[in-house]
């Protein structure tokens, strides 16, 4: 039913604020986007950690009631899209040890590319795992005895794993924001005024969250970006920074897809507005692949801000001829035969009266399968356009993602398997134009140097094991269960003969 890549994970946490874990929150429910299958909060009082999640929306899964259990002015909050392990109660995070190092919960937005090398060697060493995803790999690393501090501790941690991570950290009297050193997934840090200085540093909460939009709903100041690689380490002594790749020539690399469809559109993404990126993708769309044409019609909510930016830049008229149902659940009862396309339907339904007998250009994010993309040329040739050309404000997607985004696999993606000419017949459209990879870079205004663009190039900046499976954590428990039971059959049939 969806055509677009799954979302991820969205992290937020404050420190020294009386009403930390209802700001966290609300501070979740800004960050809805980033993931809608799970949402849970950690909150500490200074000396216990307490923790409330459950599968569904932050407002399914939080009261009124639940917020006053969870007590302190530190927390931490998580919303989930599965990326590695199942969607279960038991992958929720926060995930909360208690240890000899203490009470420890993480939140954690990316993919470790070697998660599973790193799973086995802690299970050889006697570690026993309570989830099936990669997050809980960096507890285990950080819960070993040392004898460093936390920071230290965290440092040798990065070297170990490997691929995209954004993480908060918390303990019973600290928080520590983490951005892995390519930098692949976006964390802020913020402030706020707080009346309690002794909750807070010098009269001020901290925040980390994964997008800006989180801090302006919570009125919070935005301070800056956490850089690739470092460390940022808040308690009641204040506020410290350490990058051990500081100086180094550690390649960044941005996940390019933020700024196409992941953001909000009134977040800023590594210091440039969303909105105003998309705007610059579908100007710089509109001069690679002009079309004589009467109105452009986005595909919302994704594509509306490349639209404004396509029609601006040709001249076309804007129209919202599409219509999105925004009161959609996480699932809902598909009647198997009685509605032809009801996956697709249910979304967007179309203003039949506003493209029939007209030349549309309709816009959209991105194209993985196609079946989504083709379904809406027909409803638009049903409804009387006279001719559907279709524009895609980012390049093919031709490689899966292996830093958090729940891509299909290359088989499956359309864009990997055929040509651009065999895409347009199978929608069905008249003419077909993607955004260019040096135009869809430059409408960012950052340099190329600094962007993972992976899905659409092939070149993965950090090293990848094999093409990622969400599920490959319980795959090695089945194909584990699979060897015993035929070491306990080779057995019975011995003791028979």
């Amino acid at each position: 039913m969806n055509q677009h890549p799954r979302h991820y994970c969205g992290l937020f946490g404050i420190y020294g604020h009386p009403n930390a874990a209802e700001l966290t929150y609300y501070g979740l429910y800004a960050l809805q986007h980033r993931g809608q299958e799970s949402a849970g909060i950690t909150a500490s009082d200074g000396v216990d950690l307490r923790t409330h999640k459950g599968m569904g929306l932050v407002g399914q899964v939080f009261d009124k009631n639940i917020l006053r259990s969870l007590p302190g002015h530190l927390a931490l909050g998580h919303v989930r899209y599965s990326t590695t392990g199942s969607s279960h109660i038991k992958n929720a995070q926060p995930l909360v040890v208690d240890c000899a190092r203490g009470q420890i919960a993480i939140g954690h937005n990316g993919n470790l590319t070697n998660a599973a090398r790193l799973r086995a060697e802690l299970e050889e060493q006697g570690s026993i795992f309570q989830t099936t995803v990669d997050s809980e790999i960096i507890l285990h690393l950080l819960a070993q005895p040392g004898n460093g501090d936390r920071i230290h501790t965290l440092e040798a941690v990065m070297r170990k794993i490997q691929g995209a991570y954004s993480l908060v950290i918390m303990g019973e009297d600290e928080m520590i924001g983490v951005r892995d050193p390519f930098g692949f997934r976006p964390l802020v840090l913020g402030r706020m005024k707080t009346n309690l200085a002794e909750d807070g540093v010098d009269g001020f909460a901290y925040v980390f969250a994964s997008e800006t939009c989180a801090l302006d709903l919570i009125q919070a100041e935005y301070v800056r970006d956490l850089e690739p690689g470092e460390i940022v380490l808040i308690n009641k002594d204040g506020v410290r920074s350490v990058n051990p790749w500081a100086g180094t020539q550690q390649p960044h690399s941005f996940c390019v897809f933020e700024y196409v469809y992941f953001a909000r559109p009134d977040s800023n993404i590594f210091q440039k507005n969303v909105a105003q990126v998309r705007i610059n993708m579908g100007r710089q769309l509109a001069h690679e692949h002009p079309v004589p044409a009467d109105l452009v019609v986005p595909v919302p909510d994704s594509g509306t801000w490349a639209a404004l930016g396509y029609a601006e830049a040709s001249g076309l008229r804007y129209c919202n001829a599409f219509v999105r149902n925004h009161y959609i659940g996480r699932t809902f009862i598909q009647p198997s035969q009685l509605i032809r396309d009801f996956g697709v339907r249910v979304k967007l339904n179309l203003i039949e009266d506003m493209v029939r007998g007209q030349r549309v250009v309709v816009l959209d994010d991105s194209i993985v399968r196609g079946t989504t993309a083709r379904s809406r040329v027909t409803t638009l040739r049903e409804a009387g356009a006279k001719e559907v050309h279709m524009r895609v404000s980012c390049p093919p997607h031709q490689w899966p993602c292996a830093y958090g985004i729940d891509f299909p696999t290359r088989k499956e993606l359309m864009a990997a398997n055929n040509s651009l000419e065999s895409i347009r017949e199978f929608l069905g459209a008249d003419s077909l134009g993607y955004l260019s990879l040096d135009g869809m870079i430059q409408a960012t205004g950052l340099p190329a140097k600094g962007f993972c663009s992976a899905c659409y190039t092939g070149q993965y900046p950090s090293p990848v094991d094999s093409e990622h499976d969400k599920l490959e954590m319980e795959q090695r428990r089945s194909r584990y269960r699979r060897s015993v039971a035929e070491l306990v059959a080779e057995d019975q049939q011995k003791k028979l003969l």
